[in-house]
């Protein structure tokens, strides 16, 4: 259950205030034009059979072209007052966070939105349900596949902000209406536009991060849900964040996806590879598997602090081999010069015993 209610300062316009779930009733809350919480409007709308709500969170029909399908939603007032609510169907899509939401009522529809026919508003009671019919016929010339719109019943309210402009409030809730059309049903996927960039952790015992981003698209013509995982050196993380929730996207749909990968060291070059496992699905609500889809990449990562850290100890060790080798030269010629030193003293001490012979090699004794 959620509530969503928007207000913006604007001169003479709407802003739409949109609350959507997927398989899931969402009721809304708006203040009318008082405060009391006697003027405060409260609903909720859900798929239904004709004797009331059921327990569908969505609707899902399988047609062929040119075929006609009637089905129901209730409108809940859980309101102290009577409402009424007017009623439309527009064509729906998944935003960037991968949530269902429907066009906005100043956009025109051109799928299955415009395949929907039901009353412009309905009257509720206050603590009371109205069932409402309503028709969905699918063009003779519609592309086979998955078409998704949503139904809502919504409030408008005026006011003015703190400002003093006047404000204007439409506030939708409803759920979400898919029609696949008869024919040959595909579900695929593909990886594309491929960026990495790395995160360099300054700290030399920590590792850094590489971030991911890519875009996935439908390239089938059913509804396909995306989850996998990227890797990149040392790291790995889940696509759709810490609990690898499964994305939805629609046929022809390109989402822009974004992973940060904690836990990678800097290896100079790191190579990075994402694994997608696509699955379609069949109206029962059972799975389709797809081939996996794959993408590689790499990136640099200079290990600075380490190499900081490196040519630190290079430096040390080279200052303390080159001491080292001063200190033994030093030594040695120490040495050397006491051994002159010695040998010049010897010298002095002690001088040579030999004699000169006299001239003429004779005895003095003949």
């Amino acid at each position: 259950m959620r509530t969503i209610s928007t207000r913006v300062s604007i001169a003479a316009a709407w802003v739409t205030a949109l609350a959507f779930a997927l398989g899931a009733c969402v009721v809304g809350a708006v203040p009318a034009h008082a405060q009391d919480d006697d003027d405060r409007i409260t609903w909720s709308v859900t798929p239904a059979d004709a004797s009331g709500p059921d327990q569908r969170g969505v609707i899902e029909q399988e047609l062929d072209p040119g075929q006609t399908a009637e089905d129901f939603f209730a409108v809940r007032n859980s309101s102290r007052i009577p409402v009424t609510f007017q009623l439309n169907a527009a064509d729906g899509y998944y935003n960037d966070n991968g949530r269902f939401n429907m066009l906005p009522s100043d956009r025109e529809s051109v799928d299955a939105g415009t395949w929907i026919d039901l009353p412009d508003s309905v009257t509720v009671e206050p603590n009371a349900t109205v069932v409402v019919p309503f028709t969905t016929t699918v063009p003779e010339d519609a592309v086979p596949g998955d078409h998704v719109a949503g139904i809502a019943a919504s409030v408008l309210s005026t006011g003015t902000d703190d400002t003093g402009s006047q404000v204007g409030v439409e506030s939708r809730v409803g759920f979400r209406v898919l029609t696949r059309v008869t024919g040959d049903i595909v579900a695929s996927a593909e990886i594309g536009g491929v960026v990495t960039d790395y995160t360099l952790a300054w700290n030399p015992i920590r590792p850094g991060a590489m971030t991911a981003s890519f875009d996935v698209t439908n390239t089938g013509n059913a509804n396909v849900t995306v989850a996998g995982q990227v890797g990149a050196g040392t790291g790995v993380a889940a696509v759709g964040g810490d609990d690898g929730a499964r994305q939805t996207l629609l046929p022809g749909e390109t989402r822009r996806v974004e992973v940060v990968v904690p836990g990678v060291w800097p290896t100079f070059y790191v190579p990075v590879e994402i694994t997608l496992v696509p699955e379609g699905f069949d109206l029962g609500g059972d799975a389709v598997p797809v081939e996996p889809i794959t993408a590689s990449a790499t990136a640099w990562a200079i290990p600075v602090p380490q190499l900081l850290i490196l040519f630190g100890l290079v430096l040390v060790i080279g200052a303390l081999f080159w001491g080292r080798r001063r200190s033994r030269d030093r030594m040695a010629a120490a040495l050397a010069a006491a051994r002159e030193e010695g040998r010049a003293a010897a010298a002095q001490n002690h001088p040579s015993d030999d004699v000169p012979l006299p001239s003429g090699g004779s005895s003095p004794h003949q």
